[in-house]
């Protein structure tokens, strides 16, 4: 950043809050095994269930929370939409709704699984699901830069 020896709070240059180098590491390294615990625990919930959603609902409203009372520095926006890479996205995205629409009306029969039927086996031991709930929160926490 342009102004990192310009505090904005007053009597303290630098690092902004006044934190040293090192608190920065511990604060990383507990955020990580926080989230490492919180995966592990979340990914031990049975689907479906009251306490599976109660796991998803403790992770948004903290990336809410933060996202409302501490927002992180945002990723400055491009200059021009990359119409070409937007509509790379924007054909995939549709292909995926498009067939979890069509699993639905259909009623999921054995020769158009949605693809959560496809997914689930895939990442039914505890450390892929575990993985994949962590790969989530990242996606999330992407967004909330955004």
């Amino acid at each position: 950043m342009a102004a990192d020896d310009v505090s904005r709070w007053r009597g303290r240059v630098g690092r902004g809050p006044g934190r040293p180098a090192g608190g920065r590491l511990a604060r990383r390294l507990a955020v990580g095994i926080g989230l490492a615990a919180y995966c592990w625990a979340a990914a031990g919930a049975a689907p479906f269930t009251i306490t599976a959603l109660l796991w998803v609902l403790l992770a948004g409203a903290v990336i809410g929370g933060i996202a409302f009372w501490r927002p992180p520095e945002r990723i400055p926006p491009p200059d021009r939409l990359d119409v070409t890479g937007f509509s790379y996205w924007a054909i995939g995205v549709a292909a995926l709704f498009e067939w979890e629409a069509a699993a639905f009306k259909d009623n999921a029969r054995w020769w158009h699984p949605s693809l959560t039927d496809l997914i689930n086996p895939l990442i039914a031991p505890h450390p892929l699901k575990s993985a994949a709930i962590l790969l989530w929160l990242l996606a999330g926490w992407a967004l909330v830069r955004r």
